[in-house]
């Protein structure tokens, strides 16, 4: 099994500071959705160079605001702390591509996920019961119109109840169901979450509106807990789909069930062809 730090992962989000504070990485080729960088791998990239200034150990919330398709090659952000209190660092920063091009802006929040000082738990929803991933499908990165290259790194596997829009049957009803792991055996740490909760199909491909690329407005991720070993359990849902928008929520939940990340994002309608 990989460890942290010596993962493919690891090595598509490496990001290094500069005299002058200025985090420097890459955008690999291979990270994408049809030839664009796949979001929740982009945020991962700033993020690793925020938390790294925060000087706290995990990322808690962060939202990003998409303004270019990112592609493979240089990347630099220029994180600014905003507040750095006794349990949170909240800092900001664009990250801009080699020609200084803003791809994403960031606001987070750095901490200790676990620093929590309090045992009370509360939750109106559990996870939810779907067959088990050595049975669910696998998510091929070439099983649809669009090549997902992203998917020769993780390993998106979908219930039974997910998979029908793949040949064209869709149940009506917006929500994605199934598991997330690396396949090289990376296990998740908080900031993987980022990228875990932006790998599935998106839930409106069920419904009955066109099919094809759904670019990504906003994503916020909320870090709750450190996963446990083992794939992770999630569930994507759409509610409201108007004006050509639609929102996506997220749950992930770890190997022993427990609730590990949140996430929400807005993103545009597939153009009618």
């Amino acid at each position: 099994m990989a460890t942290i730090g010596a993962s493919e992962f690891d090595t598509a989000t490496a990001m290094d500071v500069d005299a002058s504070g200025v985090w420097h990485g890459q955008l690999h080729d291979g990270w994408d959705i049809g030839g664009n960088a796949n979001g929740g791998y982009t945020l991962a990239c700033a993020m690793r160079a925020l938390v790294g200034a925060s000087g706290r150990p995990h990322p808690i919330t962060m939202t990003a605001h998409y303004l270019a398709p990112g592609r493979p090659g240089p990347i630099s952000i220029a994180p600014e702390v905003v507040k750095s209190g006794k349990r949170f660092c909240t800092v900001t920063g664009a990250l801009v591509n080699g020609e200084g091009r803003e791809l994403i802006r960031v606001l987070a929040s750095c901490g200790d996920v676990l620093d929590g000082g309090q045992d009370v738990e509360h939750h109106d929803v559990m996870a939810p019961t779907v067959d088990a991933f050595e049975v669910c499908a696998e998510r091929a990165p070439n099983n649809g119109e669009v090549t997902v290259g992203l998917m020769n790194h993780v390993d998106v596997r979908l219930d039974h109840r997910s998979v029908g829009f793949q040949t064209g049957v869709r149940s009506g009803r917006a929500e994605m169901l199934g598991w997330f792991a690396f396949r090289d055996g990376r296990p998740v740490d908080p900031l993987a979450l980022v990228l875990a909760c932006d790998t599935f199909p998106p839930a409106v491909f069920h419904l009955d509106l066109p099919a094809g690329w759904v670019p990504t407005l906003e994503l916020t991720v909320h870090v709750r807990d450190v996963p446990t070993p083992g794939p992770l359990l999630c569930r994507f849902r759409t509610r409201h789909v108007s004006n050509g928008l639609f929102e996506e929520d997220g749950e992930v939940w770890d190997s022993t069930g427990r609730l590990v990340a949140l996430s929400r994002q807005m993103a545009l309608m597939a153009r009618a062809t």
